[in-house]
Formats: C-alpha cells, sequence, structure tokens
C-alpha cells in the first residue's frame, strides 16, 4: 500500500523487505531524530550497526509492520503499526502506532501527514477498530498533525520519558476508525456509543492469486499430478499484469517443472512475472540451494519459498534465514497431515505440525500450508488442519489448496476471526475458471 502528496517527490508506504541503501538512509534519519530529540525511543545515537539489526529484526515480527516516508526515493522517516499478539483477544480491535519520526532535515513538508495517514489507511484495512499512540509533550506540531487527524486525547503521564536530563510529559491518543462497527463481549455485540451497528470487522486476509508454470505456461494442476494440467495461458507476463491490474497486492508462482527436478526450470517465464508485475513475487519450486536462493532474489523475488528442502535440509532453511531475514517462507504440503516432498511425488512419516514449529525455529517468514489432496479440486480449504497449524506456530500461516468459491473464503474469513495466525490464502483454479471474481474474492476477505 503507498500513498502520495500533489508534492512530486514525497510518498510514504509499507516495506516488507529493505535494500542496502534503503537500510543507510533509515538508520541516517534515526539517529537525525534521536540527536534532536523528535520522536524515537533512543537517547543517544546507536550507529548503523545496531539500528540494522533492530530494524532487520522487526521485518520478522509478525505483529509488527514497518512503515517509511521518502522524499525523491530517500527514506527520511518512519513508523510501526504493531498489531496485538494472538493470544490478546480483549484488544484484537486495537492497533498501536510506534516510533513514529521524521528526520529533522524533512520536516514542513508535509511527509509527517503523509506517513500517519497511510498508517491510518492500512490500519483500517485489516480492520482495526481503534488505532493507539502516545506522544511526548515538547513535540506540539506532532500533538497538532495527530489532533487535525481525529485521534482524540484520553489522559497525560507526568512521567512519561527521559528529556534533556529531565522527566517530560506524555499525552495518549485514540482514533476509532470504523465508525459503523460494534464491539463484541463474551461472544455477545454491544451498540457502541453511536448507536450503530454492523458486525466488528476482522483484520483483511491477503489473497495470492496463483501463477503456476509448466513448460513456460500457466497451468493448474489437479492434486497435484503434473499429466493432469489445464494450461490457461501462455504468456506469464501478461497473466501477472492481468492479476496486478485485478487489485491483486502479491503474486503468488511455483515452478512445478523445477519442484520435481530439483532446480529452477522456467527462469525464463519467472522473469517475465517479475518485470511486468508491480507487486511482490513469492517463488516456491527447485530451490535447493543459496545460490538459487540468492540469485532469484538479486532477481527481483521478494520471498522464496522452501518446500521438499524444508524437510531434508532445515539446516539450509535456517542459514537462508540467516542471510535474507523476512524473505524465506516455508511451503507445508501435506497429504492427509503428512508432508510431501519432491513436487508432492514423495511422502514422508512426519506430521505438518511438527515441521511447523521446526520451520518456526529456523525463523521463517511465514508457513504456506497446502493440503495436496484438495488442490485444484475446488472442494474447499481444509480448515481444520490449517487452523490446527496456525494455533501451533507463531508465524503466519497463508492457506491452499482447494478453494472453489466464495463460501470457501467466507469460511476461512469466520474461521480466520479466531484464529489470527490465518494471514491469507492462495486461490488458483477458481479465478481462472472465473468461478471467483477477483474483486469479489477481496471484498469478502477485506
Amino acid at each position: 500500500m503507498s500513498g502520495e502528496t500533489g508534492t512530486p517527490g514525497l510518498i510514504a508506504e509499507r516495506v516488507q523487505t529493505l535494500s542496502e541503501d534503503d537500510l543507510q538512509a533509515l538508520c541516517e534519519c534515526v539517529d537525525a531524530s534521536i540527536l534532536e530529540g523528535g520522536g524515537f525511543a533512543w537517547v543517544r545515537p546507536q550507529g548503523r550497526s545496531v539500528l540494522e539489526r533492530y530494524f532487520r529484526g522487526i521485518l520478522l515480527v509478525p505483529e509488527r509492520l514497518l512503515f517509511v516516508a521518502r522524499q525523491d526515493g530517500i527514506i527520511v522517516g518512519s513508523a510501526q503499526l504493531v498489531r496485538p499478539s494472538r493470544s490478546n483477544e480483549a484488544q484484537a480491535m486495537t492497533a498501536s502506532v510506534t516510533q513514529f519520526h521524521i528526520a529533522p532535515y524533512a520536516r514542513g513538508i508535509g511527509l509527517g501527514r503523509l506517513l500517519i495517514e497511510e498508517i491510518i489507511k492500512g490500519a483500517r484495512a485489516m480492520g482495526y477498530q481503534f488505532l493507539n499512540l502516545d506522544v511526548r509533550e515538547s513535540q506540539g506540531r506532532a500533538i497538532a498533525l495527530f489532533q487535525t487527524l481525529g485521534f482524540e486525547k484520553w489522559g497525560t503521564n507526568p512521567y512519561y520519558a527521559l528529556g534533556d536530563g529531565q522527566m517530560l510529559r506524555g499525552h495518549y491518543f485514540v482514533k476509532r476508525l470504523q465508525e459503523n462497527s460494534r464491539l463484541l463481549q463474551n461472544g455477545a455485540s454491544s451498540e457502541t456509543d453511536h448507536g450503530k451497528s454492523a458486525d466488528m470487522t476482522a483484520r483483511a486476509l491477503t489473497l495470492y492469486p496463483a501463477i503456476d508454470l509448466k513448460d513456460g505456461a500457466c497451468v493448474r494442476l489437479r492434486r497435484g499430478e503434473m499429466d493432469d494440467a489445464t494450461v490457461y495461458s501462455d504468456d506469464p507476463g501478461a497473466q501477472a499484469r492481468a492479476w496486478c491490474a485485478a487489485g491483486f497486492n502479491w503474486l503468488h508462482v511455483v515452478d512445478l517443472n523445477g519442484a520435481f527436478a530439483g532446480r529452477s526450470a522456467n527462469n525464463d517465464a519467472v522473469k517475465q512475472i517479475v518485470a511486468n508485475a508491480k507487486v511482490p513475487v513469492q517463488l516456491g519450486g527447485g530451490l535447493r540451494d543459496l545460490a538459487g536462493i540468492e540469485s532469484w532474489l538479486e532477481a527481483g523475488i521478494s520471498r522464496v519459498i522452501l518446500g521438499s528442502v524444508a524437510v531434508k535440509n532445515p539446516d539450509l532453511v535456517k542459514e537462508a534465514c540467516r542471510l535474507f531475514p523476512g524473505r524465506i517462507v516455508a511451503g507445508i504440503d501435506a497429504r492427509m497431515g503428512l508432508v510431501a516432498t519432491e513436487g508432492w511425488a514423495e511422502v514422508s512419516d512426519m506430521q505438518a505440525t511438527d515441521l511447523g514449529l521446526r520451520m518456526q525455529d529456523a525463523g521463517v517468514a511465514a508457513i504456506i500450508f497446502t493440503e495436496i489432496t484438495r488442490d485444484g479440486m475446488l472442494q474447499g480449504l481444509d480448515l481444520e488442519q490449517t487452523a490446527g497449524l496456525a494455533r501451533t506456530v507463531s508465524v503466519p500461516v497463508i492457506a491452499s489448496g482447494g478453494v472453489g468459491s466464495l463460501d470457501d473464503l467466507a469460511a476461512l474469513r469466520r474461521v480466520a476471526a479466531d484464529v489470527p495466525g490465518i494471514e491469507g490464502v492462495i486461490v488458483g483454479r477458481a479465478l481462472y475458471d472465473g468461478r471467483i471474481s477477483p474483486a469479489d474474492a477481496l471484498r469478502v476477505l477485506s
């Protein structure tokens, strides 16, 4: 998601990866803000190495979303949207803003407003009802900005923060995001003070349209059988453009030949997709070594999916997570709960939940769970297994395999309301066949 003003070169956006140039600019603007005493929690500058470790760590925490403000492409400010933990049901409707700052050399041109507006938009899209933030009393311009955007002050702490050798007061603010919502307490609904009734909206789920590649074409398999494939397009680049135009924020790409061969096989098709996609792309299939992983990340892939290697070489997954934090996803494919490998051709004796815990410990950014017996069959997701895995691990889980109708997405939405670990869903055949329109799918999951 991104927003920009009428002033050229000013933009605010959520980032899920940081280039070396981005990291350097972010560390510099944070240190500048610390020196000026304007909006970051440290009292003294920390230097590049400390801040780099800090921000790389932030990208690995599912509950923290990093937003940045850019001037002419260079990061000059940032903030974090903090979501409640999965165990905090009592505050599931509330998110918070923290570490909000714009570097002193980039203030006064509207970037602060742009940044907070983008965060508000993101929190609202995820279904949160309230947005909290707090700020030291000395930051008068920030306070005025928040108040103009509808934040209401509800409290003051006289011993809020240390600054210039003395204790400073701090103010607490809250903004209502969903005016038509009502709160749920102990399973029953109660009207808000506005007297309006509408169910509390849960956070939005991400829909990942699938582009499965076989012999350079976009196909869909039934139950993972390579000889039971339907070809939908022989132009992967055009398919990528179509899904981006439909409003999807991610693309999910699988090199099917590579999954069976153990090495990337549809290189040209994947490169066409990357060249035509305006959104992040995650890629799986045939990635078995660090060189291949690094090569695709450098080629523009945002996240790589490791499947068979997660079972057969967990140390490689751990090393990849260390080298490329936030960019490694585990693909867990199962037949009746047992992990399958080698393009689903082999079934191990390992439970999917056991592998999920191992991948969590390795440091993966997310887990994609597919029940193979349902994949491409349009008979609905295996919600029980998906929810069980999401309850077991602490990293986000993406559901896959079997979506055939809007009712299937609505069912996942209901389950995700009780199981916050479910982050999104991959949909393939139902989109290609026209059983589900992109607009309807995004509406159901939003």
